[in-house]
């Protein structure tokens, strides 16, 4: 079987359910390992499990930090952050806190994003900042791609999947011109199909977030 491997290196193949059971989670993972796919996408808790299939393969380890609300305490996402590179993850999406954001309190936002940064940057670990698009105006967006870059961030994520809506092409294309080439931008949320990758991959996307992602790269299978 052939399919493209560049479409499959874009693809955090993600399950994030609360539901998710150790049987749904491996075999994410063997989809991963099959396709390979950019990285495996779970929540904290399946970091170790996660990492021990991965092992010795290119399919990175990749987990959540104040996921899906982003209203923890900096010191909680810190502490989840730390524990989930003790474990093995390699990457870590945090959400941002979307209330201090529209209240006005870009130094909370900043800061915030800045401590995960180093603690991540400090093992070696990336980081993608959830930004939760669907909550915001354009002018928020804007706000929250620059004080991500300003603390740091390796990338800007559109959404979480669990708000009111996922990633568009809009906001993929106004997060890359704010940040320009040198962040990347994950666009994340209700990405099921090959089109709607490639869509978002035109728009800017360097990323893309999906649960869908084996009906995706099949589709490309020649």
């Amino acid at each position: 079987m052939s399919f493209d491997r560049t479409i499959a290196r874009l693809i955090d193949h993600t399950i994030l359910k609360p539901e998710a059971t150790h049987a749904e989670v491996w075999q994410v993972c063997a989809e991963a390992l099959k396709y390979e796919f950019a990285s495996v996408c779970i929540n904290p808790f399946w970091v170790p499990l996660v990492a021990a299939e991965l092992k010795g393969s290119p399919v990175k380890v990749c987990t959540v930090a104040g996921f899906p609300l982003g209203a923890t305490s900096t010191g909680a996402k810190v502490a989840e952050t730390e524990l989930a590179l003790e474990a093995g993850a390699q990457e870590i999406d945090m959400v941002i806190n979307v209330g201090a954001l529209l209240g006005d309190e870009p130094d909370v936002v900043r800061d915030d994003i800045r401590k995960v940064v180093a603690c991540s940057h400090s093992r070696g670990a990336i980081v993608k900042v959830i930004i939760e698009t669907c909550l915001l105006d354009e002018n928020a967006k804007v706000l929250a791609c620059r004080l991500s870059h300003e603390a740091g961030a390796d990338f800007v994520k559109t959404s979480t999947g669990f708000s009111k809506a996922g990633a568009t092409v809009a906001d993929v294309a106004l997060m890359r011109r704010t940040v320009g080439p040198s962040m990347g931008v994950k666009a994340s949320g209700g990405i099921r199909t090959l089109e709607n990758l490639r869509e978002m991959v035109a728009a800017g996307a360097t990323r893309v977030g999906a649960s869908s992602s084996v009906r995706i790269i099949e589709a490309t299978v020649s």
